[in-house]
């Protein structure tokens, strides 16, 4: 049974991903909030074939957390592909930080760029990195869209506590705004690797803001505590 409805999920997911980007093609040549708006749809599609085929509650928590007028950018663990597209239909328009290898993928690596994604090679040093800290202050200056940052830098076993990247500490201290911490243990229903999915109980929280002004190792240990605490409380 786990198998069947792990691989019904997978034909609707996938099937339903590939004809969103087809129907919004056009999009590609419109202004970037018609893309956008194709991208909230994808994360309530998202949610839903998740509720529907994996038999699982998806709660999102804390929601009154999120900033309504401030500035702010958003740290969020990373279990599976489920946030990935889910946080889209909770934020607004947000703007990805991702590696760039990303851009790479076929029509997907198209929706990235028209929506102002901003890239990082990891682990080495080229001019775009060197770059990278005045492409973010723009965005952010520009945009009334958050910023959104995965500080694990890749997908993580739910109980696996990683040390967060330092990079998400130098954002922190550029843009000298708040941070929406985000847990979640979406892995325990939809794992990084392997077929099969297992119903359950996806719940994603958003954590109180951690306010500008904390020095950067600080705020990284702050925000590690914060998320990997909440993290076993609701898995």
């Amino acid at each position: 049974m786990s198998l069947l409805r792990s691989l019904l999920f997978n034909l609707f997911l996938y099937t339903g991903i590939i004809v969103v980007f087809l129907i919004a093609l056009p999009a590609l040549f419109l202004p970037t909030k018609i893309t956008l708006l194709f991208g909230k749809f994808l994360g309530h599609y998202v949610v839903f074939v998740v509720k529907i085929f994996l038999n699982t509650k998806v709660e999102f928590k804390g929601i009154e957390n999120i900033p309504k007028t401030e500035k702010y950018f958003v740290a969020s663990a990373h279990q599976s592909m489920f946030e990935t597209f889910a946080l889209q239909s909770v934020l607004d328009y947000p703007v990805f930080i991702l590696k760039k290898e990303l851009l790479k993928i076929p029509l997907f690596g198209l929706y990235l760029k028209k929506i102002k994604s901003i890239e990082i090679v990891r682990d080495t040093t080229t001019k775009d990195n060197l770059n990278f800290f005045d492409k973010v202050a723009t965005i952010i200056k520009n945009e009334k869209r958050p910023l959104l940052i995965f500080p694990q830098g890749t997908r993580v076993k739910v109980d696996d506590k990683v040390p967060f990247k330092k990079g998400v500490g130098r954002i922190y201290e550029a843009l000298n705004i708040s941070c929406v911490p985000v847990a979640l243990n979406s892995g325990k229903v939809w794992p990084k690797h392997g077929i099969i999915k297992h119903p359950g109980k996806i719940t994603v929280s958003f954590l109180k803001p951690i306010e500008p002004g904390l020095n950067r190792d600080d705020f990284i240990k702050n925000l590690e505590t914060k998320i990997y605490n909440e993290i076993e409380n609701i898995s």
